[in-house]
């Protein structure tokens, strides 16, 4: 029988093609412990297939799987080592390869392959695991495999056991399977690459009672032709061990808790989608997106714009070390001409992309260092960020046009839709920077004259933005994305996440009258296409400018979609692009829907934040714990009280208690 609709999606709104009130997907079950489950076989639920990435320090693993129509698991992994670079070297320079081996089918049970397999469960949780049942003659097992990539080393490792569940001993075989595969060495930057399936853990042949588990393993791995690079041998027990660590780690800190455990359980796999995807290259670590393509390389929109505020409220420090170390690479490219600085730096930090020339990719930067440095509150790190903030500002303020908005060649879409000649993310991005390094000036003792100019250019920029993008569109009273476009764009969103509220009520109902579909936020009115990005830009702004109840509705829809429907459980990048791959950044912005929007975090110095709770009025309570910035670990909890008032409350690890109650919709500021 198909899954009942959790409760929290039927709701009464109608929005452009959707009711929020009909049946969202829900293949997927929540699970007490945090992992979601299919266990659901029946007709109609099946064939179904569906992929997720998974990625460690030197490998990442897109597993393609599924249950065919027999009630077999399906999978083939398309493994990425993006230190094994290709020819040319250029963006999507990763070696990639695909291995389809069926490893429970290896053994042989009573010298009888395993076969006609019918599948009891998927489960998630940061690892695969698939629970299965074998019938053949006179023999009944069942199997579990557990696949996941290494944390640091260039493989994926899966694991398998097999029971046996018949009233009889079953002689079990497990052969010593082993594939090499080299690739050619004029298509590798350093020559041939040595790949290599095989099997750990094996028996020849052992008499299985009733009841007993037989375990093996399984790798496939990826090495050079280097001096330090080698055929390793994994330590089974130990990479398990660390790679349930590290999601551990990740779903400890800064941990959501609201009533609502669809909410909670989305938050905590979209951080370790966000936190996983970091890659120890030649030029230290970098964050990448993922899906096949982007390794080895950095985007002034993914990272230095979307994830990297994000790491220091979870205090991963992998993350923290990737977000600093991409804008010291940024940085490299300051010059004296006022030339843009790169879109992307690639192939492990040797060389550039910058296709679409400039995207605002200053304001990008700016943007996210300021906001990145303020709540990291190391101050050593944050002065040697300071001269790229200054001169990504500079730039902003060179190209600013004749009515004070900011050109550009384009956005970050890059030229996939018309941005004119100067788009409204791109000034709001400025906007929030200007105001970011005010205060993150003042914590670095900057001289007044200059944060005083930045304030100035802030004021006349907001008032620049209403009068040059302010425009009655299709009717609504909110923003043209671009001089002359005729059409609403799910971008008329970003002023909500600066602050920029004149436009709000308007731009609201276009938002989710005209733009919003089953799937989120059409890029463009009209077209079919939907990137995740601006759905959460829009969620998270919609909450900070104060329409709580409308941005949770929506919430509610897109996360129960995301994490129990038909394509789990995570953000997505695009559709029809890129087959809606599981970049990684676009988790970050998920989260940040809750640090920013709900919660409505707003980093002021390094020892001080404003927070503006949007506590909505279904709930009494919410929370985020364990949140590691502004230099302490603390909790945020949020409460209403029974006049009605909103109580803030801090409580930090070392013992600083702080409480402070105030009407709804209040800001709260705090300062240690």
């Amino acid at each position: 029988m198909k899954r009942a609709v959790l409760l929290l999606t039927v709701l009464l709104l109608s929005c452009a093609g959707v009711c929020l009130a009909e049946e969202a997907p829900t293949r997927w079950a929540l699970q007490e412990d945090g992992s979601i489950v299919w266990d659901d076989f029946s007709e109609g639920m099946i064939p179904h297939e569906d992929h997720i990435e998974a990625s460690g320090e030197q490998v990442s693993v897109v597993l393609y799987y599924g249950v065919d129509e027999k009630g077999a698991f399906k999978l083939r992994r398309s493994i990425v080592w993006p230190m094994l670079r290709t020819i040319p070297n250029n963006t999507h320079a990763s070696l990639t390869r695909s291995f389809d081996v069926d490893v429970p089918s290896l053994a042989t049970a009573n010298g009888m392959r395993l076969s006609n397999e019918k599948v009891k469960s998927i489960k998630l949780n940061g690892f695969l695991t698939v629970e299965s049942a074998y019938e053949m003659k006179d023999v009944s097992l069942e199997a579990t495999r557990r696949i996941f990539p290494s944390t640091t080393g260039p493989f994926v490792c899966e694991r398998v056991s097999i029971k046996n569940v018949s009233d009889k001993s079953v002689e079990l075989s497990v052969p010593d399977y082993r594939n090499v595969t080299l690739t050619d060495s004029n298509k590798g930057v350093n020559g041939v690459y040595t790949l290599v399936e095989k099997t750990a853990g094996v028996v020849s042949s052992l008499k299985v009672d009733p009841g007993t588990t037989v375990s093996f393993d399984f790798s496939i791995q990826g090495y050079g032709e280097g001096k330090k690079e080698k055929e390793l041998d994994p330590d089974f027990n130990s990479e398990e061990a660390l790679r349930g660590a590290f999601v551990d780690e990740v779903w400890t800190n800064l941990r959501l808790e609201t009533p609502e455990p669809v909410l909670n359980a989305m938050f905590a796999f979209a951080k370790i989608r966000a936190s996983e995807s970091i890659f120890r290259t030649a030029g230290g670590l970098m964050h990448g997106p993922g899906g096949e393509s982007y390794y080895a390389a950095i985007w002034a929109n993914d990272q230095a714009e979307y994830v990297n505020p994000f790491f220091p409220f979870l205090g991963y420090a992998n993350g923290n070390e990737s977000a600093f170390n991409s804008y010291l690479h940024f940085a490299r490219f300051m010059n004296d001409e006022h030339k843009p600085i790169p879109s992307s730096i690639i192939a492990e930090g040797t060389d550039i992309w910058n296709g679409a020339g400039d995207r605002g990719d200053a304001a990008m930067i700016a943007y996210g260092a300021a906001r990145y440095a303020l709540v990291r509150s190391d101050k050593e790190e944050a002065r040697r960020l300071w001269p790229l903030i200054e001169w990504c500002l500079d730039y902003c303020k060179f190209k600013l046009n004749d009515r004070g908005v900011v050109s550009s060649d384009c956005d970050e879409l890059e030229r996939r839709f018309p941005a004119g000649d100067a788009n409204l993310c791109t000034s709001t991005l400025y906007y929030d920077a200007l105001v970011s390094a005010g205060y993150l000036g003042r914590d670095l003792c900057v001289d007044q004259a200059q944060l005083d100019g930045y304030a100035r250019d802030a004021a006349a920029l907001r008032k620049n933005i209403d009068a040059y993008f302010g425009a009655t569109v299709r009717g609504f009273k909110t923003y043209q994305y671009f001089k002359g476009c005729e059409k609403l764009r799910s971008w008329i969103c970003v002023p909500f996440i600066a602050g920029i509220d004149e436009r709000s009520e308007g731009t609201v109902d276009a938002l989710f009258t005209k733009l919003w579909t089953k799937d989120g936020l059409l890029t463009e009115e009209g077209s079919k296409t939907f990137w995740d990005r601006s759905t959460l830009y829009a969620l998270r702004g919609v909450f900070a400018i104060g329409a709580t109840e409308k941005a949770l509705d929506h919430l509610r829809y897109y996360s129960q979609t995301r994490l129990l429907g038909e394509h789990v459980p995570y953000a997505i990048e695009a559709w029809p692009e890129g087959s809606q791959r599981h970049l990684s950044a676009e988790s970050g912005l998920y989260c940040r829907v809750y640090v920013e929007g709900l919660f409505g975090i707003r980093p002021t110095g390094f020892t001080s934040f404003k927070t503006t709770p949007r506590l909505p009025k279904e709930w009494d309570r919410m929370a985020l714990r364990k949140i590691r910035g502004f230099g302490r670990a603390f909790d945020l909890i949020v409460e209403r009280t029974e006049n009605g008032h909103i109580k803030t409350t801090v409580v930090c690890e070392d013992g600083l208690i702080e409480s402070k109650t105030a009407p709804e919709n209040s800001v709260f500021e705090f300062n240690w």
